[in-house]
């Protein structure tokens, strides 16, 4: 991994010679066939996070997750033995899903000591095992040990469950890489404290990571989110990026620190000057990071603000300097439609007033992720014209050209694999 600054002259996209500068295709984005193969090419291949080990308190506890890209629903466990293990959430009987309450389709949670279904009453314990089947002597030389659950590998990194529907595929350790073994250490569980928001968003799943992995749009897309003298600064200076790093499939990049806390108070809001926070979060830190893992602020700049990491294909990272963190997970419905959840996790407060101040933390972010989100049927419906089919990339958005690259890899790859004759959709 390359801990270097940016050049006087130069750019970050130069030292990635392998990603080119020449304006990009957005096939990917649009077509329903290129679709199809990313389901399998990368949804059924990667390791993709479901969750955290604090959703899992105790043996028993359990949570279902939809995975629509990769046609399955997924049961993630603690068993008696303290493990964490996933299951494909179908009954071995007759098909049916195992776990859900009012509505199928709906995510759910909660403890228990065996898994029955609502159908014919199977039932199957911790480890998958089938430990009662109604009116047994009715099937014919029925062997239980025959019909356990499908498991689904799952592993966990720094308290971050992940799964993978790929039996063959690299140990997750393996998979995350150099920048994952940068963040090792980072306190991830003293952050319990969760804000959590859901949307269904009319677009590719990429287009939002694209509007995510670049900090190029914010001086122009939330100009009004500043006070009047500060937005026309910052869209006179415009964005540069601290730092660029791409690892494998994964990418990221750091940033300045903004107003978390401004020097000058006029800078900001009545609000957030009133309750110490704001989109950065609290400026008054709850727990102090001393060293901050090596990953963090690779820079090491003094006007360190975020640092952004995209784990491939659809987990994104935010460790910012008032120590609290942010994820993103996009997941595919369609071509052209995925859902997009947020989640900031803060030191539990103390008092009333820190709780405040990760509300309106929380409450700004949800004002910012609207503007994003809010862009991004615009572009899908024009992309989809094809009016224009190429698109010029600039050097802060490397993370960008390098996201849709990685993809169309993982699909040509599993066309050679699967021994395909015809193109690829997307364009190279």
């Amino acid at each position: 991994m390359s801990y270097f600054k940016k050049p006087a002259e130069g750019s970050w996209t130069q030292h990635y010679p392998e990603l080119g500068t020449a304006p990009v295709n957005y096939e990917d984005s649009i077509s329903p066939e290129h679709y199809e193969l990313e389901r399998k090419a990368i949804f059924g291949r990667t390791w993709l996070n479901v969750g955290r080990v604090e959703q899992l308190p105790k043996k028993g506890s359990y949570f279902t997750r939809e995975i629509d890209a990769a046609r399955a629903s997924v049961i993630v466990v603690r068993g008696r033995d303290g493990e964490i293990r996933a299951f494909h959430n179908i009954c071995r009987h007759r098909g049916n899903k195992l776990v859900w309450d009012d509505y199928p389709r709906e995510e759910t949670s909660g403890v228990c000591r065996q898994f029955t279904c609502k159908y014919h009453g199977w039932r199957y314990d911790l480890t998958g095992a089938v430990t009662f089947v109604q009116q047994e002597e009715e099937f014919f030389d029925l062997k239980r040990e025959d019909y356990g659950l499908v498991p689904v590998r799952a592993e966990v990194w720094e308290g971050f469950v992940f799964v993978n529907f790929d039996d063959d595929a690299a140990p997750l350790r393996d998979y995350l890489g150099g920048l994952a073994h940068g963040l090792e250490g980072y306190p991830f569980g003293e952050m319990t404290q969760v804000f959590k928001y859901r949307a269904e968003i009319g677009s590719n799943w990429k287009l939002f990571i694209d509007a995510f992995a670049e900090f190029y749009h914010a001086p122009i897309l939330h100009a009004k989110q500043a006070v009047g003298d500060e937005s026309r600064k910052l869209q006179a200076a415009g964005f540069e990026a601290l730092h660029y790093d791409i690892d494998g499939p994964h990418g990221m990049v750091s940033s300045w620190g903004g107003m978390a806390p401004p020097k000058d108070p006029s800078m900001v809001k009545p609000i957030e000057r009133k309750l110490r926070s704001g989109l950065f979060g609290p400026w008054d830190r709850a727990i102090d990071i001393d060293p901050l893992p090596p990953g963090v602020n690779p820079a090491r700049h003094r006007a360190w603000g975020v640092d952004s990491f995209l784990f491939f294909p659809n987990f994104m990272l935010l460790v910012w300097a008032p120590n609290w963190y942010l994820t993103y997970h996009y997941w595919p419905t369609s071509h052209n439609t995925h859902i997009f959840e947020g989640g900031l996790y803060f030191v539990p407060p103390k008092n009333a007033s820190e709780r405040l101040r990760q509300e309106l933390a929380a409450v700004t972010f949800k004002e910012y992720g609207l503007q994003d989100g809010n862009t991004l049927e615009a572009t899908q419906t024009m992309l989809e014209s094809r009016v224009v089919k190429e698109f010029p990339l600039n050097d802060q958005e490397i993370l960008l050209r390098h996201l849709h690259r990685t993809a169309r890899e993982y699909v040509e790859d599993h066309e050679k694999r699967q021994g395909a004759s015809g193109p690829v959709t997307a364009a190279r």
